[in-house]
C-alpha cells in the first residue's frame, strides 16, 4: 500500500493493529451488508475485551455472532439482539454488557462522531432507561436527552465496489449502518466485492470518499439470508 493506493492483499494486512480492549464500528443490518471476512478474521485474530458499535450481533454461527464463541466481546452497544441464542445466554449470565440503544440514535451517534459532533439533543428515549441519568433540555416546550457520539479505534465495512483511492459505493439496502460506521474509526477498513481504477466510478454515485477509508481488499462473500422462507 502506498500513496493513494489503499488496497491491501490479506485480511490479516486489513486489520493490522487491532488489539485487545479496543472499540470496534461494524456495519450491516441483521445479515445484510455486514464485513464478514473482516469479521472473521477478528476471530481468527483472538483479540479479547472488544467494544462493539453495530445495529445487531449476528446470528449463532455467523456475522459478529462469531465472536461471542470465545468470548472476545466485552460490550455490546446495539439496538436489537433478538437473534441470537448465545448472546442471550451471556447476557443474562453477566459475561456481557450491553447497551441498547434506539436504532436511529445509534445511527446518530456513528454520524455525529464521524463529523466532530461531540454530542446532540433527541427527544427518543426520554423518560424512559434510555434517559435515565442524561441531561434534559427543553426545546419549544419539548424535552430532549444528551447523547454522546460514538467513534471507534477500527470501522469494519462491506461496500459493493471501490476504487483504489478507497471510494467506495454500496448497493442498495447495503448502505445502512456501513457509511455511518465508515466515517467515525481512527482506522476505516472496508472489503468489497470488486475494485477498479481510479476514475471508473461514477462520482455522483460514490457513497463514501476515499479521504475516510484506510484500506481496501476485495472478498468473497457467502451473503447468507438470516431467515429464509420457501413454498413446499
Amino acid at each position: 500500500m502506498s500513496g493513494f493506493n489503499k488496497v491491501v492483499d490479506s485480511y490479516e494486512e486489513a486489520m493490522a493493529g487491532l488489539t485487545d480492549g479496543m472499540t470496534v464500528l461494524a456495519g450491516g443490518f441483521g445479515l445484510c451488508g455486514i464485513p464478514e471476512n473482516l469479521i472473521a478474521q477478528i476471530k481468527k485474530s483472538a483479540v479479547k475485551d472488544l467494544t462493539v458499535v453495530s445495529n445487531n450481533c449476528g446470528v449463532d454461527g455467523f456475522g459478529l455472532g462469531v465472536l461471542l464463541e470465545d468470548r472476545q466481546i466485552k460490550k455490546m452497544i446495539s439496538s436489537y439482539v433478538g437473534e441470537n441464542a448465545l448472546f442471550e445466554k451471556q447476557l443474562l449470565a453477566g459475561e456481557l454488557e450491553v447497551e441498547l440503544t434506539p436504532q436511529g440514535t445509534l445511527a446518530e451517534k456513528m454520524r455525529a462522531g464521524g463529523a466532530g459532533i461531540p454530542a446532540f439533543y433527541t427527544a427518543t428515549g426520554f423518560g424512559t432507561p434510555v434517559g435515565e441519568g442524561k441531561e434534559v433540555r427543553e426545546f419549544a416546550d419539548k424535552s430532549y436527552i444528551l447523547e454522546e457520539s460514538i467513534t471507534g479505534d477500527f470501522a469494519i465495512v462491506k461496500g459493493w465496489k471501490a476504487d483504489k483511492f478507497g471510494n467506495v459505493i454500496y448497493r442498495h439496502t447495503a448502505q445502512n449502518f456501513n457509511p455511518l460506521a465508515a466515517t467515525a474509526g481512527k482506522i476505516t477498513v472496508v472489503e468489497v466485492e470488486e475494485i477498479v481504477e481510479p476514475g471508473e466510478l461514477d462520482p455522483t454515485q460514490i457513497h463514501t470518499p476515499g479521504i475516510y477509508v484506510n484500506r481496501v481488499i476485495k472478498g468473497n462473500f457467502e451473503k447468507r439470508i438470516e431467515q429464509r422462507t420457501v413454498r413446499d
